[in-house]
């Protein structure tokens, strides 16, 4: 009944037009801002997941690293309880060290990582190569796989490069204090190729073979940094950190993708609501303009108002015939809104009409994710903003109301 009286009023003629004009203004405003948040959440999400899955190509499913130190000793028999358990699809030894890659005047501090034979099972690393090919060469002659970053910063071409480069790390024995020098250990190594993920590890890692950097180290073969994980498709993470931890015991640590990358989770959400709550603010200014089509509204409708007291309405009734016509300008204009920003992400992810420019990113396009949650939480934004705005005028109808049955 009350959405009869308030579709009524909405199509009625009113004696001004700025009541209309108002009204109208109110609908855009609201079409406007619920388009603005979909397709700005539609695209973070859609930025969201491509830097998820860069960072799932370097990180592994799961991680085991030790509770405090640097370096994990694991016997075979752990080993074989860590393959065991369910879900667990392959396991990789690697070991992680800051070092010095030079090559003739040009240098660079990076994160060298040494990997064992069965890194590509756990890694997506061999599928992002820029050039070159993911070869590690042979125990006897190791070879470099460079990210992109530090390609360029110690200017060589990782295929077709001839001559080797050198490569300083610490020993991990007693340095002599009267020669400082020989805590540090160096040798020349040539490269395969160089890969290209994302900036944060093509311009600080390099890979190896995992004997190289042992023997670099001095370190026994069993010792390394880290055990890395791949999961079976379908597995769960929480339950399989769960049951390695039941095999390992205290002394170590076993870590989800999720918690290796808590930090970047952490800002992406909080990017998220600041950029919701920056957007909301247009929604907020329609809710003005819809204060005040409103209030134009009951001041006109006066005369109806003594009608409907005079067959009964009571002030809870007039109230909501306004509040109403307050939610009917926000379904008008949010649905249109909704239905907008649907129709373009669409069109963007069949069509890709709108480009990245720059060219400094891996696509040329932006990227669109389509999230039911988004499109829930504008409609109850928006609904949560008409009901807010529209109690206002509505209250003051219903006290008019009041003041006309005391007369």
């Amino acid at each position: 009944m009350n959405f009869l009286f308030a579709w009524r009023y909405f199509k009625a003629k009113k004696s001004t037009n700025a009541i209309n004009i108002i009204s109208w203004i109110s609908i855009v405003a609201i079409m406007v801002g619920a388009a603005a948040l979909i397709l700005v959440l539609s695209v973070f999400n859609g930025f969201e997941d491509l830097v998820k899955s860069l960072y799932s190509s370097f990180y592994p499913d799961m991680r085991i690293g030790p509770a405090a130190g640097k370096h994990l000793v694991l016997s075979e028999a752990q080993l074989a309880r860590i393959r065991s358990v369910k879900g667990v699809t392959a396991t990789a030894a690697v070991l992680e060290e800051k070092a010095l890659l030079q090559n003739g005047d040009y240098q660079s501090i990076i994160t060298l990582k040494g990997v064992d034979d069965n890194y590509r099972k756990v890694s997506g690393v061999g599928q992002h190569m820029l050039r070159g090919e993911f070869d590690l060469g042979t125990p006897d002659a190791p070879l470099l796989v460079l990210g992109a970053g530090v390609e360029n910063a110690v200017g060589v071409q990782s295929d077709r490069n001839l001559a080797p480069l050198l490569v300083h790390l610490p020993r991990r024995t007693a340095a002599d204090v009267s020669n400082p020098l020989s805590a540090i250990s160096a040798d020349t190594i040539n490269t395969a190729g160089a890969f290209l993920i994302q900036q944060d590890f093509d311009n600080k890692y390099v890979l190896t073979r995992l004997s190289f950097m042992q023997q670099m180290m001095e370190l026994p073969s069993g010792q390394f940094s880290a055990l890395e994980i791949a999961l079976a498709p379908g597995a769960d993470p929480p339950e399989v950190q769960e049951a390695l931890e039941a095999v390992l015991g205290a002394g170590y640590k076993v870590q989800t993708r999720y918690e290796q990358n808590a930090s970047l989770y952490a800002v992406m959400r909080a990017e998220k609501w600041v950029i919701y709550a920056i957007l909301s603010l247009i929604l907020v200014v329609a809710a003005f303009n819809m204060i005040g089509s409103l209030t134009m509204l009951v001041l006109e409708k006066k005369k109806d108002i003594q009608v409907l007291h005079a067959l009964g309405a009571d002030s809870r009734r007039i109230q909501g015939i306004f509040m109403s016509e307050g939610v009917l300008l926000a379904v008008i204009g949010g649905g249109t809104g909704i239905l907008l920003a649907l129709g373009l992400a669409l069109a963007q992810l069949k069509y890709k009409f709108i480009p990245l420019t720059g060219g400094s990113f891996l696509i040329d396009y932006f990227p669109v994710k389509l999230n039911p949650w988004d499109f829930a939480l504008v409609t109850a934004t928006i609904f949560v903003i008409a009901l807010i705005a529209s109690w206002i005028p509505a209250r003051k109808a219903a006290r008019q109301q009041f003041l006309i049955r005391e007369e």
